[in-house]
């Protein structure tokens, strides 16, 4: 059992609904946002759930590199060993590209690829150390192809995750470390709250016992919910340009 783990973004969205459920399986949390205050609440609530787990808060914003390996650093200090980095953080601003959005366009970019290599690189630092562990990335089901208006910039960055994800898992083959790399499809968040008709959407919740029932397994790559998305996945890569217009 992975008992200690370190989830980014775990105020909101994923990061919460992931931490919910660790708790409810006993694992012990450290716990990163920007928020300190949402951090704080959650950290109540979790022990309100399970008193039997110890949860540590720490304010990061992963765009500032230099505090991402502090941070880390320091909840290996306070831990003493992390089994599992999660890699969440992440945003979906943006617009379709020439449209005068470059500034959003490029804050997901850094946020969703820049910045998750920093903690691929803090995480990996750690593992590496300590020659066990689990590296977790949030890539995404739009990973897979490229697709128009808000999602062209997003789904290049999660194709890059999955990408990296690879690049890591080769490097540490036949180790006791362990990189996954997961590809959610639409999981019902603030990211995604405006959009109406995505297709097979599902709730918070449902969608986070999806995701940590697939982390647990330690697969490579893993699609979630597995359906339909692990059989979605493979007509999604030969599906003409044409449909992907009608998908975004």
């Amino acid at each position: 059992m992975r008992k200690n783990i370190l989830i980014t973004g775990a105020s909101s969205g994923l990061g919460l609904g992931m931490a919910t459920e660790f708790a409810k399986k006993g694992h012990n949390l450290a716990l990163c946002a920007r928020r300190l205050e949402n951090l704080i609440a959650l950290k109540e609530q979790l022990l309100s759930l399970n008193p039997n787990i110890d949860v540590y808060v720490y304010q990061l914003d992963v765009n500032d590199h230099q505090a991402v390996f502090r941070v880390f650093e320091q909840c290996q200090k306070d831990m003493q060993q992390i089994d599992r980095i999660i890699v969440n953080a992440g945003m979906g601003k943006g617009a379709s590209i020439g449209t005068g959005l470059f500034n959003a366009n490029l804050q997901t970019a850094e946020t969703n690829f820049i910045a998750a290599l920093a903690q691929c690189e803090a995480a990996m630092t750690i593992f590496r150390q300590q020659n066990s562990g689990h590296l977790v990335t949030m890539s995404s089901i739009s990973a897979l192809r490229g697709f128009r208006r808000a999602m062209t910039v997003y789904a290049a960055t999660k194709a890059a995750i999955t990408s990296l994800s690879e690049g890591i898992r080769i490097d540490v083959m036949h180790t006791p470390i362990k990189v996954t790399c997961v590809h959610p499809g639409f999981i019902r968040t603030d990211i995604n709250k405006s959009v109406k008709n995505a297709p097979f959407i599902v709730d918070l919740t449902t969608g986070c016992k999806a995701l940590v029932k697939a982390i647990n397994k330690e697969q490579a790559n893993v699609y979630v919910p597995t359906y339909p998305w692990a059989l979605l996945q493979w007509i999604i890569r030969i599906a003409p340009i044409s449909t992907l217009r009608k998908m975004s």
